[in-house]
């Protein structure tokens, strides 16, 4: 008897985190793609983890039709303020800050709690058409023009094109061979959510210290998100603290003009690296976010890159996709590549550059870095270079992440 045939899907996505499910929205509004998402813990990974969305990637999800979902949780980064201390220094110095805003009433960051723009993208997908599927992809192997998927609850599908999005360890991209380059920084990525007494103003703060950069990064209402930098051993260490030891360790860091600490979500670690994959395509097969690159989180970036990678890879599709070329046409994928990996390289060799000088604490090192940042906090103009690259409105900036559809 002649084989049944396997359900075929134009694109399907593993990983159903805020990037995958951006890329998801994105074909279904911009070519009316079949998409298929899958993801075995569909809920509930980001619980007490925030993200800055800058104005490129905030232009991108209300083109997407979910900003106004998000808007009520967003809070804008009014002004960014940088200091360089030790812990015992009784003053913080601020050695440069930055204002917030690269336009009118158009600030060049958000902060945003993750589950908050995961939900509002799901319900987004799910009233778009997206399907959705509670398992893993196993294995998949090309044949032809299309994809054959392995799944882990035993069934078999078929898909144009496979996405991997599914985090820094991606088993998706070890399926198909693709090398990783990068290390381990031996420091972990702390992060909860604290409320305060006094209001924030909507200023974010980056305090260089010696172990690693500690962020504070003002939330809605008076709440902020930290993301502290410490060494291994030692995360572990004040993972295992008491909470009222806990507190006081933050007090130390966050300071004390804001009031009171209460911690609103458990301390949870998350183990810190860089690295990029060798390339971040194969046979009807791409990389996105994380699963392609990885940076430190003292930029704030690394949400941003991978929403960037969502707006290149769906327009190219998309334009392709009017010529009718599939969604994982060589041709397709060859323009994503070459759009993406030198861009993300080259800032995962700034942002590894920068956690190595601020992390080292020898005073040629601190009086060198000192010194830059006092030199850019007086030149206005290359403060506004800096604040634009970082908000994502320069250079070659896809369609979506100028707020225009695909």
């Amino acid at each position: 008897m002649p084989e049944t045939p396997m359900p075929m899907t134009d694109v399907t996505i593993a990983g159903g985190g805020i990037v995958g499910l951006s890329l998801a929205m994105a074909l279904r509004r911009g070519a009316g793609l079949s998409v298929q998402v899958i993801d075995p813990l569909p809920a509930g990974k980001d619980i007490g983890r925030a993200s800055a969305v800058a104005a490129g990637a905030q232009r991108m999800l209300a083109e997407l039709g979910v900003w106004d979902a998000i808007a009520p949780a967003a809070q804008p980064v009014s002004r960014m303020v940088v200091t360089d201390s030790r812990l015992s220094d009784p003053v913080r110095q601020a050695f440069i800050t930055f204002d917030g805003a690269i336009a009118p009433d158009e600030p060049f960051a958000y902060i945003i709690e993750n589950a908050v723009v995961t939900n509002a993208l799901r319900d987004a997908a799910h009233a778009a058409g997206v399907v959705s599927a509670a398992t893993a992809v196993k294995g998949f192997a090309t044949r032809g023009a299309g994809v054959d998927l392995t799944l882990a609850d035993g069934s078999r599908q078929r898909t144009a094109l496979l996405v991997a999005a599914d985090g820094a360890r991606s088993a998706l991209r070890s399926y198909a061979g693709i090398p990783w380059s990068g290390h381990d920084y031996d420091q972990s990525g702390i992060v909860a959510t604290v409320a305060h007494e006094r209001p924030h103003d909507g200023c974010a703060v980056q305090h260089f210290l010696p172990p690693g950069p500690f962020a504070r990064l003002p939330l809605t209402g008076n709440r902020s998100s930290i993301v502290w930098t410490e060494r291994r051993a030692d995360a572990e260490a004040l993972l295992a603290l008491d909470a009222d030891d806990v507190v006081d360790e933050l007090e130390r860091r966050f300071g004390l003009d804001l009031g009171r600490l209460t911690l609103e979500t458990e301390l949870r670690a998350f183990p810190l690296g860089v690295g990029m994959a060798r390339r971040f395509v194969g046979d009807r097969f791409a990389l996105v976010g994380d699963a392609a690159h990885l940076v430190h989180p003292l930029a704030g970036l690394g949400l941003n890159l991978g929403l960037r990678d969502v707006a290149v890879l769906a327009e190219a599709i998309v334009d392709h996709a009017r010529l009718g070329l599939p969604p994982g046409d060589a041709t397709v994928l060859d323009r994503y590549q070459r759009a993406r990996r030198f861009d993300t390289l080259t800032l995962g060799i700034a942002t590894d550059g920068l956690n190595r000088l601020f992390s080292n604490d020898r005073l040629p090192f601190r009086l060198a870095r000192d010194l830059g940042l006092g030199i850019v906090d007086r030149m206005p103009g290359l403060k506004n270079f800096f604040i634009r690259e970082a908000a994502g409105v320069v250079g070659a900036v896809p369609r979506l992440m100028r707020g225009e559809p695909l």
